[in-house]
């Protein structure tokens, strides 16, 4: 059974167990989409990234305008599980083992990281999923409240094995900051810097020279939102060989969907 031990929340009155979070305190329902990651290099999924929708296929808008101070814990929690128990009934077990489970979290959201992860362990548990094979993308973007915090939360990661990735890097807040402190394991590179790469050498010489530093500091580089056969030449002309986009899969509403590689 899920743990029962309590989680106080910061201010000291209300308490939640994990087994709250597995059964459901988030009211709003909630699904997901999944979209592949792919190495065009080894013709393989590299990992299938969670977007949450709504439960008729919603978009992810309808549900996120309705996130608050009050259900953000919730809804962070329930997107996870959500996530993992989706992808377990959806077969993710029996796709090749070094393929991972990408799923986005709000590090404002969680309170005490040892304690707030133990919820996205048990689920993982539960639906056989072993936890190495987890990503958790850190929306750039999201100004962070608590640089400490989110320091602390991505330590208490690492220890259980988790890859941690940086979303929309190159858009939003201090990206060469956090590129330093955290020191991702991935960076995925924000869909502005890849639109019409193959026209701009603007955005060329940002992608050369980020390929480049991230070489050096050993950390995986994936494009966001390719769609274009000239694009996808272009980023692999640049050294980038881990790609999302429609060019080889849209998001898929619950289901693992297989990519499709240019010729």
């Amino acid at each position: 059974m899920p743990d029962q031990k309590g989680i106080m929340f910061p201010d000291g009155v209300r308490q939640v167990t994990c087994k709250d979070c597995i059964d459901g305190q988030f009211t709003i329902p909630i699904s997901m989409a999944f979209q592949p990651i792919v190495n065009t290099a080894t013709k393989r999924v590299y990992a299938y990234e969670a977007l949450v929708r709504g439960i008729a296929g919603e978009p992810a808008l309808s549900v996120l305008s309705q996130i608050n101070s009050d259900n953000r814990y919730f809804f962070d929690q329930a997107a996870r599980v959500t996530a993992i128990r989706l992808a377990s009934e959806l077969g993710f077990s029996s796709k090749d083992p070094d393929t991972k489970l990408s799923i986005n979290f709000m590090p404002n959201a969680v309170y005490r990281a040892s304690t707030c992860i133990r919820a996205t362990l048990e689920a993982a548990r539960l639906y056989d999923l072993d936890p190495k094979r987890l990503i958790f993308e850190i929306a750039e973007a999201d100004q962070i409240v608590d640089r400490k915090h989110l320091m602390d939360i991505i330590e208490v990661y690492r220890t259980q094995g988790f890859t941690i990735a940086l979303d929309d890097f190159g858009e939003g807040y201090a990206g060469l900051n956090h590129l330093i402190e955290i020191r991702p394991d991935v960076i995925k590179l924000d869909l502005n810097l890849i639109r019409n790469i193959d026209h701009d050498a603007g955005r060329q010489a940002v992608v050369r020279a980020t390929v480049s530093m991230c070489k050096e500091l050993s950390i995986g580089v994936v494009a966001e939102g390719v769609e274009t056969l000239e694009e996808w030449s272009c980023l692999e002309d640049l050294g980038v060989f881990l790609h999302q986009g429609y060019l080889f899969s849209r998001p898929v509403f619950e289901a693992l969907p297989e990519p499709q590689y240019p010729a």
